[in-house]
């Protein structure tokens, strides 16, 4: 039975207004589905008070604070001062981002670095993992991060919602970083995906949703919600010739590793 198995769900954005009429039903859902801990992503900083409100709401919830590539409009100069705050204030906070860059939907990549860097300062300096965005930009994320890793500072994190080829999966490997695979690993055509979860080493992946985007077969074209993981780990399992449970046991264990969950 899949619901006695242990998953967590490493990243999700169940703040938004979509949830707003039956929040608790989908959480008795991913309970009932075995989800046991979940990371809600932040996009930008006027979400930090309803997300800490949600993690006193749900208790196995964590969350990260940090501006998405495509949100700098949302940074100004007391920003990082904000985001620091946040993740001192409250121990939930295990991660910075979600930040990263992405050329697919903006070509600003000037204005994103200038967001980008000093959050990857920030969780540096904090000693936290960071949930990375990163679509179209896999050759600019790793110049950023290699050169950081040249002077002994590009923090540990993860690559959220995997959606590149093995050879650029194998660039962020090298720099110890975990990928995550999302709802897109279930669609017929992601065969570069699917070659990533064939070849990913099994302590360095994670699962996840991207609630309530991206929602995975056979459920596709709907909000996705945190029990849909599931979806997602039972796919990983396929491909790797895997067992459900073992897919269950590894991501759950890495994601506990890199970010402390319970």
């Amino acid at each position: 039975m899949t619901d006695l198995i242990p998953l967590i769900d490493s990243h999700c954005h169940i703040v938004l207004s979509n949830f707003e009429e039956d929040r608790e039903e989908v959480a008795s859902r991913w309970r009932s589905s075995g989800v046991k801990s979940l990371l809600h992503a932040c996009i930008e900083p006027s979400e930090i008070p309803a997300i800490k409100s949600l993690a006193d709401q749900f208790k196995e919830l964590r969350y990260s604070v940090g501006v998405h590539p495509l949100d700098i409009q949302c940074w100004n100069l007391e920003t990082i001062e904000i985001l620091r705050n946040a993740a001192l204030d409250d121990s939930r906070v295990v991660a910075i981002g979600e930040l990263g860059l992405d050329l697919f939907k903006a070509d600003n990549l000037d204005d994103q670095l200038t967001v980008l860097l000093p959050q990857l300062k920030l969780a540096n300096e904090l000693d936290l993992p960071i949930i990375v965005h990163c679509r179209d930009a896999a050759k600019e994320m790793l110049e950023v991060f290699n050169n950081l890793s040249s002077e002994g500072s590009c923090p540990k994190g993860v690559m959220h919602c995997w959606s590149g080829n093995s050879y650029e999966m194998e660039g962020f490997l090298d720099l110890g970083f975990y990928i995550s695979f999302s709802g897109n690993i279930t669609f017929s055509k992601s065969t570069d995906i699917h070659e990533c979860a064939k070849e990913v080493p099994s302590n360095r992946f994670l699962i996840e949703t991207d609630s309530p985007f991206l929602s995975p077969v056979p459920n596709r074209g709907k909000r996705n919600e945190p029990s849909y993981v599931k979806f997602v780990a039972e796919k990983i399992a396929d491909l790797r010739g895997d067992t459900f449970f073992e897919v269950a046991q590894r991501s759950t264990s890495n994601a506990r590793r890199l970010f402390g969950l319970p």
